[in-house]
């Protein structure tokens, strides 16, 4: 099962990259996040981890599985059979603006009834994140400029 929205974002690549790697920063500009914490130090890289709390959900601990500099990064974390896997990929459009595109995905023998009571709320939750980090990116891109 996966979940994928898109959106264009006004700012340059680079700031929209720095502001989806600021994982700490993600409860600023998106309410889908409670709290996040990175468990290691540094630039976010593969192996990274971090434990991520959302609304009405319990705490779980990602790591970054996948990571291309100025591209964009997945995460995964399991609970209870399922495993979830967050996808974050950036690309650069013709006229310098930013297209954001994120995924959810499912997988597991649990996947169908976990889908079937949170689908709603996973919908909402990376719709959301997807107009934060359009926001946070040209927010950050005009302190920069």
């Amino acid at each position: 099962m996966t979940i994928e929205t898109t959106t264009t974002s006004s700012a340059s690549l680079a700031a929209t990259w720095a502001a989806l790697t600021d994982v700490n920063d993600w409860p600023h500009w998106t309410k889908s996040m409670t709290s996040v914490e990175r468990l290691d130090s540094g630039d976010l890289r593969v192996g990274s981890r971090a434990r991520v709390k959302q609304p009405g959900m319990p705490s779980m601990i990602w790591q970054v599985d996948d990571l291309r500099e100025n591209e964009g990064f997945s995460w995964a974390a399991t609970s209870l059979g399922v495993r979830v896997t967050g996808h974050h990929w950036l690309s650069r459009n013709p006229d310098g603006t930013t297209h954001i595109r994120l995924s959810v995905e499912q997988r597991g023998p649990l996947a169908g009834l976990v889908n079937a009571l949170t689908g709603s709320r996973t919908r909402r939750f990376i719709d959301m994140e997807a107009a934060g980090l359009k926001a946070a990116s040209e927010a950050y891109e005009s302190k920069a400029g």
